[in-house]
């Protein structure tokens, strides 16, 4: 017979002895579907499916043989799975206990010991890839077995946001970690004694920053590197090879409004990303310099990262000095005068270190960090006279016939600064010439620099100005040069998007996904004899809450007639998507995947701005890829009596 289930601890827990497979005998032992649904994930961030009560009575519970083991499976109201816990082993203990939403296992909490006590959750499918490890069994993650880069930056601005410690260190670098990476000693102990200072640090920051607070969301995760650099064994470094990210930024939401938090140098443990300093917000027009990464520095040629054996006296003299100018870096009480002195003396150091270095990728690297420095200060006002030290910079790296790729990269950090320079500093009149400038700008580089990676991003810029100037025939060509020469590259994958949309016109388009709520899959083609808008749009979008009250009273009006909507949203994960579709009173239905502007519907048709309308006729082709309100307000009522 099957037992009763019981509480165990502070943990849920369902103790079976399985022999009996009758739903009948379930139900006279007293399990039944609300009994299983009354069980929750011991990690709270985890979004499942729940049938509303009404529902309850509709879905079934049924037990299952897995091998050795058995198990409970409950299924919905339209027969998706919504549970399962199991006993693996067959010793009459339920140890996975796997949730469900739109039918997919998105969380498994795991007791691996057999001490009915959770000691593992997995987070699996749409919601992520994380393993964290419970080792005390106290509901909080220790460590993390698997953790991608974009969820460690997660991880560590929800630590800061709700001031805990304890869960930034699970993402922290840590002394069994530096032993398995094989790190110098140097190294080592540099980013050991930033754990040290997590909680000192965090109590710091967090007395006065206004951009971590405890509402602040996760957005996104941002990189100067589209992808992470491999440090090879013999650099120096560790004993083992290194996959590094460098300069890793955090972009946050604070309600409408957006922040930035310099997370740094990441480091990848086995199959989890980690971080190697606490992370940093940047206040207002302030701009605290992170600390310089340690791991992507250049070894001068020949030598061990962190020894000086070997080193001229003169170089010597200068990593020494870099080290102590590192070591005082400003805080947040700096005033921007200190963060001015700093700034410069670093970038001075850097371009005598540069020259000093005789390997020619060392050089290229110690310059390369000098030119970034340089432009993210002066971006913050923080570096005086930045604009004509970069273009200095450039006159004397072409006259050195410095290698192309370097040029380049100077060459693209200054176009972008004077843009965003003259663009803050321009009378309302004058945009429209530091526009113009800024595409030539632009063109000119492609033509000079065709194999920079950074001239993808310049031809990304030249189609997306073009079509917000409203010449779609130029943005084409832009995007087609994109997808064709930089085929590999981020960007080219929105181009392709791109160029989908801007064709759709008179054409029948292919939209489908799982629903926000339900989970049910919805398919623009069972719209077919409706005149249907689709909406791209997000939480954080204000135009798109401005126009949902119009957008509503289109649907009141002509919804009996045949007028439908379909919304795609584009939130990124942790923003309360259901909170704000009941506080607007949204009836229609949305398509949701996890990644928001770089998700699979975004990518898809090359959405960059919010909202994004297309309106789709009665046989399933589409009359406007660019709806506005007013155009919904004319051809709805047209498109109804065609």
């Amino acid at each position: 017979m099957l037992a009763k289930t019981f509480l165990h601890s502070h943990n849920v827990w369902l103790a079976l002895i399985f022999g009996l497979f009758s739903t009948q005998l379930l139900a006279q032992d007293g399990v039944l579907p609300e009994t299983v649904l009354g069980y929750q994930p011991t990690q709270k961030d985890v979004v499942i499916e729940t049938p509303k009560p009404e529902e309850v009575k509709q879905c079934k519970l049924k037990v299952e043989q897995h091998g050795n083991g058995s198990g409970w499976a409950l299924y919905g109201p339209q027969g998706q799975l919504l549970r399962r816990f199991i006993d693996t082993d067959g010793n009459q203990r339920v140890d996975e206990f796997k949730y469900y939403q739109y039918g997919l296992e998105v969380y498994r909490d795991l007791d691996t010991n057999g001490d009915d006590k959770i000691d593992q959750s997995r987070w699996l499918n749409t919601q992520g890839t994380r393993w964290g490890i419970d080792s005390d069994q106290d509901g909080k993650i220790d460590s993390w077995k698997m953790i991608s880069a974009e969820e460690a930056t997660r991880e560590a601005i929800l630590a800061m946001a709700n001031r805990d410690p304890h869960r930034l260190q699970a993402v922290f670098i840590s002394e069994a970690d530096v032993k398995a990476l094989g790190l110098t000693q140097q190294i080592g102990d540099r980013f050991l004694a930033n754990r040290a200072e997590i909680t000192a640090q965090m109590q710091k920051i967090l007395g006065s920053t206004k951009v971590l607070t405890p509402k602040t969301q996760w957005a996104r995760f941002d990189s100067s590197m589209l992808m992470p650099n491999l440090i090879p064994a013999d650099a120096g470094k560790a004993s083992n090879d290194l996959l590094v990210y460098e300069n890793v930024m955090a972009i946050v939401m604070n309600d409408e409004e957006s922040g930035f938090v310099q997370i740094g140098e990441m480091i990848k443990i086995g199959d989890a990303w980690k971080l190697t300093q606490v992370p940093k917000p940047i206040e207002g027009n302030q701009f605290e310099v992170a600390e310089g990464g340690l791991l992507l520095q250049p070894a001068i040629a020949g030598m061990p990262a962190g020894s000086t054996e070997g080193l001229t006296p003169e170089m010597k003299e200068l990593l020494d000095q870099l080290q102590e100018l590192d070591s005082k870096s400003p805080t947040a009480e700096s005033t921007r005068e200190e963060m001015v002195r700093f700034n410069v003396a670093r970038a001075q150091l850097l371009d005598k270190i540069g020259e000093q270095a005789t390997s020619p990728e060392d050089k290229k690297l110690w310059l390369r960090q000098r030119l970034e420095m340089i432009a993210t200060a002066t971006q913050m006002d923080a570096f005086p006279n930045g604009l004509q030290v970069l273009q200095q910079s450039i006159q004397k790296l072409r006259s050195q016939d410095a290698a192309k790729d370097l040029i380049a990269f100077a060459v693209f950090q200054e176009m972008v600064l004077k843009y965003n320079t003259s663009l803050q500093t321009a009378q309302a009149e004058d945009r429209a010439e530091v526009q113009s400038a800024w595409l030539k700008s632009l063109e000119e580089f492609v033509k000079e620099f065709p194999e920079a990676p950074e001239s993808a991003d310049a031809l990304l810029q030249l189609a997306i100005t073009s079509e917000l100037n409203g010449n779609a025939k130029e943005a084409r060509v832009w995007y087609t040069n994109l997808v064709t020469d930089y085929s590999s590259s981020q960007a080219a994958k929105r181009g392709e998007g791109a160029l989908r949309r801007l064709g759709l016109e008179g054409q029948p388009i292919t939209l489908a996904g799982a629903t926000l709520g339900s989970g049910r899959p919805l398919s623009l083609a069972s719209y077919r004899g409706k005149v249907t808008a689709i909406i791209f749009w997000a939480t954080w979008c204000k135009p798109c809450t401005e126009d949902l009250p119009q957008i509503q009273e289109l649907h009141r009006t002509y919804q009996r007639d045949g007028f439908e909507i379909v919304g795609v949203n584009l939130d990124s994960p942790g923003a309360d998507i259901d909170g704000y579709l009941k506080n607007n009173r949204v009836a229609w239905p949305h398509i949701y995947e996890e990644g928001g502007l770089e998700s699979r519907p975004a990518l898809e048709f090359g959405i960059y701005s919010l909202p994004t309308m297309f309106l789709v006729d009665k046989s399933g082709k589409v009359v406007s890829n660019s709806a506005s309100v007013d155009d919904l307000k004319k051809l709805v009522p047209q498109l109804l009596k065609q």
